[in-house]
C-alpha cells in the first residue's frame, strides 16, 4: 500500500472518530436535556403555578364545589388542588385539566377529559383518573412503582382533604387500555360503582411503550381548617 493511501486512511479514521466523538457529545447533551433541564424548567415552573392557586385560594372566599356545584366551579386553568404521594417522594404536585403534553410538560398531574372522563373527588361516584410523566419535565409519577397496597393517596383543595388507600395496581398494560380509567374499573378487581382513583404513567422508565396502573379508593375526607394541618397520613 502507497504511503499516500496510508495517509488518506488515516485521515479518514481520524476524521470518523471526530465525528463519532461529537455525535456521543450532542447525544449526551441531548439525554442531559430531556432527563434533567426539562424537570429543572418544569419544577420551576410548576412550582410558581402551585403558588397562584395557593394565592387564589387566599384571595377568594368562595368554597370549593360539591358535587351538586358541578366541577366547572372549580375548574380553572391554574389547577383543581394538589396531590401528595408519600410513598413517590414527589412533593405536592398541582393537578390540572387534560393530559395532553402542553399540560403535563409543565411538571403536573393532569386528569383526563378523553377518551372517558374523569370524575373529580368530590363527585358522589366515579373514577378520579390522573396522568404524569414517569422521566423528564418533573417526572412526578417517576416513583409510582414504590406504592403499595394500603399506602395513602391524599388529594388537597381549597376546604377538604381526599384521603384514598391503594388497593390495587397493575404494572403493564397497553396504552391503548382505556378500561383502565372507566368509572368502575374492573380491573382493579371492583365491580360497584364507588370512589376511586387511578394513577397513570408510562413504563417501562424511559419509554412510552406501554402504561403502569395504581387504583385507590376513598377512605374519608377531612375539612381544611384554618391552619391547613395536614392529614395523619402526611405527617
Amino acid at each position: 500500500m502507497s504511503r499516500a493511501r496510508r495517509n488518506w486512511i488515516a485521515g479518514a479514521l481520524s476524521l470518523l472518530g471526530e465525528l463519532l466523538i461529537t455525535a456521543g457529545l450532542v447525544l449526551a447533551l441531548f439525554v442531559a436535556y430531556s432527563l434533567w433541564w426539562t424537570n429543572v424548567l418544569a419544577e420551576r415552573d410548576a412550582a410558581a403555578k402551585g403558588d397562584a392557586v395557593r394565592q387564589q385560594w387566599l384571595s377568594d372566599p368562595a368554597p370549593s364545589p360539591s358535587a351538586a356545584a358541578g366541577p366547572g366551579a372549580l375548574d380553572t386553568a391554574g389547577g383543581i388542588g394538589f396531590l401528595h404521594v408519600p410513598a413517590m417522594r414527589n412533593g405536592e404536585v398541582l393537578v390540572k385539566r387534560g393530559t395532553t403534553p402542553e399540560v403535563l410538560n409543565d411538571g403536573v398531574a393532569g386528569y383526563y377529559t378523553q377518551p372517558v372522563k374523569s370524575a373529580l373527588p368530590w363527585d358522589a361516584a366515579g373514577n378520579f383518573s390522573l396522568a404524569a410523566h414517569r422521566d423528564g419535565h418533573g417526572a412526578k409519577f417517576h416513583n409510582i412503582h414504590e406504592l403499595r397496597t394500603g399506602d395513602p393517596i391524599v388529594f388537597e383543595t381549597r376546604d377538604t382533604w381526599y384521603v384514598y388507600k391503594v388497593f390495587a395496581e397493575l404494572r403493564q398494560t397497553s396504552k391503548y387500555n382505556v378500561d383502565v380509567i372507566t368509572p368502575v374499573p374492573r380491573q382493579s378487581g371492583r365491580t360497584a360503582p364507588g370512589r376511586y382513583i387511578t394513577l397513570t404513567t408510562c413504563t417501562p422508565v424511559y419509554t412510552s411503550k406501554y402504561r403502569y396502573v395504581v387504583w385507590g379508593e376513598l377512605v374519608r375526607t377531612e375539612k381544611v381548617d384554618a391552619a391547613r394541618t395536614r392529614p395523619a397520613e402526611l405527617r
